[in-house]
């Protein structure tokens, strides 16, 4: 059992950590206080390639693996994980949907622009009544004169505003429930679509997060993306990769918190000692230390696992649920920690806590996640 990166895979990761401490770094607080993201970064992170690795070289990637997007998301979201979600909503269930389902047609008009970075891709699934419960959405999609006319609306959708594409769920055939639901590419120019309130958050400040509205949104016929009444197996498989994503986002959150707390306990006096020196401490920073790593192992197995053709949604149910208690857990500790410090915005442990707090819900919420792992287990 070989735990090794490639030395491709060091590459990688030294070259996202890179561009997020002299890129990122120095603007991580003007872009939380503004509330948005540089359309000028995405483009940045297309030319470099990110957006582009996990993808095979015939559609325009770089045929690096999923592993390898993995490690550039959590060395971003190390340093910005509003920027890390924003990237990880583009690639994992923006763009994957068009790469696994897509026509030959709908690859060549898409793919190339979202892996170069000339817009983002938005994945439209949640809806007011449709969050755990994807099954129920309502949205509507009616085949009429030659063309697909949808209604409805979307919520919660990463990357509204910044988007080109979205790929959207709507019901084609109501009479099947669940199984009656289809997926469609929506240009963000299409007649009928807009882009509604962009929500005030707790956390994740400067990542994009808006209403998706379709009023009578017509879309011409191939804008089906694969077969009809397919989308509840699509909208799954683009989960599990998302998940393992949502799970690096998380490592990287978690590895931030140790990254702020480690040196603050050291120069921290109290007592007339380092902080750092009392057991209570101690056993802080160990558990973050000891928490942080076990996830960053097993999001690297599901993504190896992936990259491998192998099963593995429940390793990433896993991956997603373990890793983001993990940054949850570890902010609270980094923000103790701190004491009164970690309250204050001097400090960035107090937006590490916000920030993780999404972990949790995105991308299935940690309930849902332990019946994925119950069920895979025969429960």
């Amino acid at each position: 059992m070989d735990f090794e990166l490639t030395e491709d895979q060091r590459m990688i990761q030294r070259m996202a950590r890179d561009f997020a401490q002299k890129e990122v770094l120095p603007h991580v607080a003007e872009w939380e206080e503004n509330e948005a993201l540089p359309r000028e970064i995405f483009r940045q992170m297309g030319e470099m390639g990110f957006f582009a690795l996990p993808f095979p070289e015939e559609v325009g990637g770089l045929g690096a693996g999923y592993l390898s997007y993995v490690l550039a998301v959590e060395e971003i979201s190390r340093v910005s994980a509003s920027l890390g979600i924003s990237y990880a909503a583009h690639v994992s269930i923006g763009t994957f949907p068009i790469h696994l389902f897509g026509s030959p047609e709908q690859k060549d008009r898409w793919l190339g622009p979202l892996l170069r970075g000339e817009f983002l891709a938005a994945f439209g699934l949640t809806e007011p009544n449709a969050g755990s419960d994807a099954g129920a959405t309502e949205t509507t999609a009616v085949f009429r004169d030659g063309e697909w006319v949808l209604n409805g609306t979307k919520c919660f959708i990463t990357n509204a505003n910044l988007a080109g594409v979205v790929v959207a769920t709507a019901v084609t055939d109501p009479g099947r429930g669940s199984r009656g639901i289809s997926s469609f590419i929506v240009p963000t120019d299409a007649p009928g679509f807009s882009v509604g309130k962009k929500y005030a958050k707790l956390g994740l400040k400067a990542s994009d997060t808006a209403e998706l509205i379709f009023e009578d949104c017509r879309l011409p016929a191939d804008a089906l993306l694969g077969e009809r009444n397919a989308g509840l197996r699509q909208f799954l498989t683009a989960l599990d990769g998302g998940r393992i994503s949502i799970a690096a986002l998380s490592v990287g959150i978690a590895q931030a918190c140790l990254d702020a707390s480690l040196p603050y306990a050291k120069t921290r006096v109290q007592f007339g000692r380092p902080i750092s020196s009392f057991q209570a401490v101690q056993f802080k920073l160990a558990d973050m230390a000891m928490e942080t790593e076990l996830a960053r192992l097993m999001t690297y197995k599901a993504a190896w696992l992936k990259d491998s053709g192998r099963p593995f949604s429940r390793e990433a149910a896993m991956a997603k649920l373990y890793a983001s208690e993990v940054s949850v857990r570890a902010a609270l500790q980094a923000v103790q920690i701190h004491g009164g410090y970690g309250y204050m915005e001097e400090y960035p442990v107090e937006r590490y806590l916000r920030d993780a707090k999404l972990m949790e819900i995105g991308e299935g919420t940690s309930e849902i996640h332990r019946l994925v792992i119950a069920r895979s287990l025969g429960c």
